[in-house]
């Protein structure tokens, strides 16, 4: 029995140490760092909770019989620091007490704070700037004693590894100067560029024996669209045939009658009727030549018909008028088409139209050569060009008027009924901070920018300035030189709300 009630005493001692040193590993968790002059130090306060504050809602440090309660004070003044102390829970007299901070933020910039006396309060005159994310050193000296705490207090801040980022598709850039362009920020759509469309009519009915090119195609200035079997055409080129032999004819008799009429050999009233002769039969060559060609058959065609190569005096090719793109077809094989039917309508798209909706209010600002910017918000696309057209009427019932650029579009990204922005550049202005505007998100209901430091980002407060949708001036918030994410930083805002994240408290 006695062996048995040292075992349980012994278990019971056991338990009493056990309990000895997790309680006083824990309040060396909690405890400050404690110099009094020497070298030796234990580290403090890394994660204070919510129910380590004090009585002016700060945060306590605490060493021994000394404490400090030290909060950010933002309310009805830009935000600084206050430190409140305390001797064995009873309030400290500022002068008896010297209290600085020091705050380490991302990438290592440190900022230094000595605080001032206050009434009942310690407080820094420096303004506290934003992000409050940053790794915190206290130091106080009371009388002989010295002490400093360490903790840290992250906000907005996730880590991130190279190679995820990289996935990510996330992109960082300098923030640094650029030139803000002001600008009236007006409405368009892409139009076809009406100089260079061609309206194609057959200019002869006709049945269609063959159509080569399709809806979308390409095409080349003079290349055969379709073919149409047309008696009209076959009439007027059998005219011509015979105009054309009639004429032969007629120039061998008069240059035999002028032999003649040289040699004295024929009176010359014979001469001249031959002449009349040839005369009339060359007007009536010439009309029928005429004929072909308002019927659309170029001096090549009428060529090969006077040398007898062309095969088939029906036949009459559709033939584009310049190089573009097939944008309607109304046009079947055994169809039948009357001369002013519209079988193909042909558009150069090499250059396109932004036609422009020009507000009462905005007419002043828009003038022939003003430079334009042309945006679709959707696609990223952009392309510059200048006015080149304002409309002289004001619509009676819209109320605006209609402007026009011209822009390239070599590789066919404009299709024309697209809906676009365009900017009217009014004056060009150089900043010193500028950012790309997809970098700018919206974080606790404040704009921000994510900077990046190492595999780190940070969402940073920043003041906005001016803006021409694509840059955008930083006024307060950000520095030259800071590296910023520039593309996808959506990416970094969801991440700061999602479980799992390396987020640093």
């Amino acid at each position: 029995m006695r062996r048995e009630i040292l075992g349980i005493v012994a278990v019971l001692l056991l338990g009493l140490v056990a309990a000895a040193v997790v309680w006083s590993s824990q309040g060396k968790s909690l405890s400050a760092r404690h110099t009094d002059g020497h070298d030796h130090s234990s580290h403090a306060g890394d994660h204070q909770h919510n129910d380590n504050s004090g009585p002016h809602g700060g945060k306590i440090l605490r060493e021994g019989d000394l404490e400090l309660e030290i909060l950010i004070f933002e309310r009805g003044c830009p935000p600084h620091f206050r430190v409140y102390p305390f001797k064995d829970h009873k309030p400290v007299a500022p002068e008896e007490i010297q209290v600085s901070v020091q705050l380490e933020r991302l990438g290592e910039r440190t900022e230094a704070y000595r605080l001032k006396q206050g009434p009942g309060f310690l407080f820094g005159e420096e303004e506290i700037r934003q992000p409050h994310s940053f790794f915190v050193k206290v130091e106080a000296q009371w009388k002989s004693e010295k002490c400093d705490w360490e903790y840290s207090q992250y906000n907005g801040r996730l880590t991130l590894p190279a190679d995820l980022s990289k996935q990510m598709g996330i992109e960082t850039t300098a923030a640094g100067p650029g030139t803000i362009e002001s600008a009236v920020q007006l409405p368009g759509e892409i139009a076809f560029n009406s100089d260079r469309v061609s309206h194609v009519v057959p200019r002869v009915a006709g049945v269609v024996l063959d159509c080569r090119r399709s809806l979308g195609d390409s095409v080349k200035s003079g290349e055969i669209l379709a073919i149409i079997d047309s008696r009209e055409l076959g009439e007027a080129r059998s005219r011509y045939l015979v105009a054309a032999e009639r004429a032969r004819l007629a120039n061998y008799n008069f240059e035999r009658a002028l032999n003649l009429l040289e040699k004295q050999t024929i009176p010359e009233k014979e001469f001249l009727t031959t002449q009349k002769a040839h005369v009339e039969e060359k007007i009536e060559l010439t009309s029928a030549a005429r004929k072909l060609v308002t019927l659309g058959l170029a001096e090549a065609d009428i060529e090969a018909l006077r040398n007898g190569t062309f095969e088939n005096l029906t036949s009459f090719p559709i033939r584009a008028a310049f190089d573009g793109t097939v944008v309607k077809k109304h046009i079947s094989p055994g169809e039948w088409v009357k001369e002013d039917s519209e079988i193909f309508i042909i558009a150069d798209l090499s250059t396109v139209w932004v036609e422009i909706i020009v507000y009462a209010n905005d007419l002043n600002a828009v003038h022939l050569g003003r430079r334009a910017v042309v945006q679709m918000d959707s696609s990223g696309m952009r392309a510059e060009g200048t006015v080149s057209y304002v409309g002289p009427l004001v619509g009676e019932e819209s109320r605006t008027a209609r402007a026009r650029v011209v822009i390239p579009n070599l590789d066919g990204r404009w299709r024309p009924g697209q809906f676009v922005r365009v900017s009217l550049i009014q004056e060009a202005v150089r900043v010193p901070v500028t950012v790309r505007n997809q970098a700018i998100q919206t974080h606790k209901d404040r704009s921000v920018v994510f900077v990046n430091h190492d595999d780190q980002f940070e969402a940073q407060p920043v003041e906005l300035g001016r803006t021409d949708g694509v840059l955008t001036e930083i006024r307060k918030g950000l520095e030259e030189g800071e590296r910023y994410v520039s593309r996808n930083s959506f990416i970094l805002k969801g991440e700061l709300g999602k479980a799992g994240m390396e987020h640093q408290h």
